[in-house]
């Protein structure tokens, strides 16, 4: 891997490990390129306080550690600093005023639910419901079609478990909006390394038919997923696999 933009930090409340070390594994491995995007805070009216993304507070410390570092390492590697997260259209706003002061260079769209997490079901748990899959589908395409995120991370993290029918008409739109817009598939390495239901056959095999690209990310959320090279080389096996081209860096980054 010559580049990954799917990097979280310890700030999420579920990843490990400094800032600093993230870089080195990645410089280890012979990276180019390593773009931070942990899980972005959202302002909630009712005060929720959120345990697995970093909170408001946090995103001082998170631009300035990674702008200094970003300097301190800049003949080594290029660093962008950036957020994963959830397109939730009623938070959009609020979400936009709270990071109106800071330099985010890209986001990627995590869509772990489809609601604010304080009444949200997991999308990666078990769900027989088509409607569920549709608006889950239907925000994704509504996300990307805003302007605001590079990519799409783990977009099979949906979990249906009905009707193979259903699962491939409502992915299949989502890959030929991918297609047609020229926006690449995640290969989720840290789904492959821990043997989680994504990246799903079921849906590669329909991105492979749609003639879809890929980017592979490394999800690391904590400092070896950047430099450790076997799961690099099973995320190569399964593009090879299902023929979807690799794309090493993103466009329109400076």
């Amino acid at each position: 891997m010559l580049a990954n933009y799917h990097t979280h930090t310890m700030r999420c409340g579920h990843a490990v490990g400094e800032d600093r070390e993230y870089i080195e594994h990645a410089i280890k491995h012979g990276m180019k390129v390593l773009g931070f995007s942990d899980h972005c805070p959202w302002v909630y009216e009712n005060g929720y306080v959120s345990g697995i993304r970093m909170k408001p507070s946090e995103l001082d410390d998170y631009f300035g550690s990674l702008t200094a570092l970003k300097k301190e390492y800049a003949s080594d590697i290029k660093i962008y600093i950036g957020f994963e997260a959830e397109y939730i259209p009623e938070l959009m706003a609020a979400q936009d005023k709270l990071l109106a002061d800071y330099p985010v260079d890209y986001m990627i769209l995590g869509e772990h639910s489809t609601a604010p997490e304080y009444e949200a079901v997991y999308a990666g748990a078990h769900s027989c419901s088509e409607d569920a899959l549709k608006k889950y589908v239907d925000l994704i395409i509504e996300g990307m079609e805003s302007g605001r995120y590079k990519y799409a991370a783990h977009p099979d993290l949906f979990h249906f478990i009905g009707k193979d029918e259903i699962y491939e008409k409502h992915f299949k739109r989502l890959c030929e909006y991918m297609k047609e817009k020229n926006f690449p598939i995640e290969i989720n390495l840290l789904g492959v390394r821990d043997g989680r239901h994504y990246p799903s056959d079921r849906f590669l095999k329909i991105a492979q038919k749609v003639g879809n690209t890929a980017v592979i990310g490394c999800d690391a959320h904590f400092p070896e997923a950047l430099s450790d090279p076997e799961p690099m080389k099973r995320c190569r096996d399964i593009a090879e696999k299902y023929s979807l081209k690799v794309t090493d860096f993103l466009s329109g980054l400076d």
